[in-house]
């Protein structure tokens, strides 16, 4: 199913974000099939979890992609996957969210365990904090994140605390070194979650894949920048396509 693409959403603000660019895919190519996936709703922060519900729920011999979060969830599971998955496409996804020795290019973990405190103390208050760090950068930040906020769903706060805790647990490096499919990692040059330099890292790591910058863009790229990131997916899948 070449023409079918799952794409599954980041953290805490459902797949609403993502429903822009799958309607810009769908109207670049009428016969590619994008379905937007939620993630599993776990209290659980074992990786091994949540792929074990994904690949119990998606459908095989698709293509696999997905923004930050749903980004590494995805590699993780086109790594498992292997054959069975036809090629996978990340957006603002890094390799590590949270930065150590061997992966500087992201972010620090006195921010991250600042951010989870105050997830644990006030969801609601860290949701909206977290939707105007997804917007910054954009040309309209505040109307970019008025937007996340408001299609952002209800979520258990012990579950929004195990998918900070499993984005944190999270290390894509090996899953993308041993996937041989075609990958396509976009990235944000204004990001202020994934740094942009994270791009140039993954190009050192991993030198045959295909990585892209969008200039002057934010975390929320996929809604702020529909048409342009549709338009870099349409013609990545059209060139696998023909190898």
């Amino acid at each position: 199913m070449r023409d079918r693409l799952i794409l599954l959403p980041g953290w805490g603000l459902g797949t609403a974000p993502l429903q822009a660019l799958a309607d810009a895919l769908h109207g670049l190519d009428s016969r590619l099939h994008v379905q937007i996936e939620p993630l599993p709703l776990l209290s659980s922060s074992d990786p091994a979890d949540w792929l074990d519900e994904l690949d119990a729920s998606l459908p095989q011999d698709v293509w696999l992609g997905g923004w930050s979060l749903g980004g590494m969830l995805a590699a993780e599971l086109a790594s498992r996957r292997g054959e069975r998955c036809s090629g996978l496409l990340t957006l603002a996804s890094n390799l590590r969210f949270v930065a150590e020795p061997g992966w500087p290019a992201a972010m620090s973990a006195e921010t991250f365990n600042a951010f989870r405190q105050g997830c644990a103390a006030d969801a609601s208050a860290t949701l909206k904090r977290f939707a105007l760090l997804c917007a910054r950068g954009a040309a309209d930040a505040r109307g970019l994140s008025r937007q996340l906020q408001a299609a952002a769903p209800q979520v258990q706060p012990e579950m929004l605390l195990a998918g900070l805790d499993l984005l944190a647990n999270l290390d894509a490096r090996a899953a993308l070194q041993a996937f041989v499919g075609p990958q396509l990692h976009l990235f944000a040059g204004q990001d202020a979650l994934v740094p942009a330099g994270a791009a140039q890292a993954l190009l050192a790591l991993l030198p045959d894949v295909e990585v892209g910058l969008i200039d002057n863009a934010s975390h929320a790229f996929a809604l702020e920048r529909p048409h342009e990131i549709a338009a870099a997916i349409q013609a990545f899948l059209h060139e696998a396509g023909d190898d």
